[in-house]
């Protein structure tokens, strides 16, 4: 039996990207995403929870990352769960769970999260080359637009 390993966010990050080099020479960055959640509680007062979540991205994509993030900007990211054991100065074992990306759309305007306007994506996937490029929505057959009356939600 298959099993799928898949996560998928749009959040805001936390923090500008950190981007080191391995002994090889290969790009690794590092940044936190927060999705939030709201609701209203039995007396329907709102409520609020915010989850932060360790993000990583390697070699072209990570750079691609490193350049165009900055902290507060919204972004989309799709990738795997992936969980490291390592130890700590006090010798225990620790675990990190972590999103190993390999896709990122940029959302909002080039200024930051909150300006709108344009969006961008970067894949680390090699169908792509790793590169940057614009995003945009496919026209419906027949070349034509459509209005927000065609959208069935």
């Amino acid at each position: 039996m298959r099993s799928l390993n898949r996560v998928q966010l749009i959040g805001n990050l936390g923090q500008d990207p950190e981007v080191r080099y391995t002994n090889a020479g290969k790009a690794v960055c590092n940044f936190s995403v927060a999705t939030s959640s709201t609701w209203k509680d039995g007396e329907g007062n709102p409520q609020e929870r915010t989850e932060w979540h360790r993000v990583v991205a390697w070699g072209r994509l990570a750079e691609i990352c490193s350049q165009y993030l900055a902290k507060g900007r919204k972004v989309f990211v799709e990738g795997r769960l992936q969980t490291r054991k390592w130890q700590g100065q006090d010798g225990n074992d620790r675990y990190t769970t972590e999103i190993v990306i390999e896709n990122m759309i940029m959302l909002g305007g080039r200024e930051g999260a909150n300006s709108g306007g344009g969006r961008a994506a970067a894949s680390g996937g090699a169908a792509s080359g790793g590169g940057f490029a614009p995003v945009e929505s496919p026209a419906p057959a027949g070349g034509k637009g459509f209005d927000d009356d065609d959208i069935p939600f």
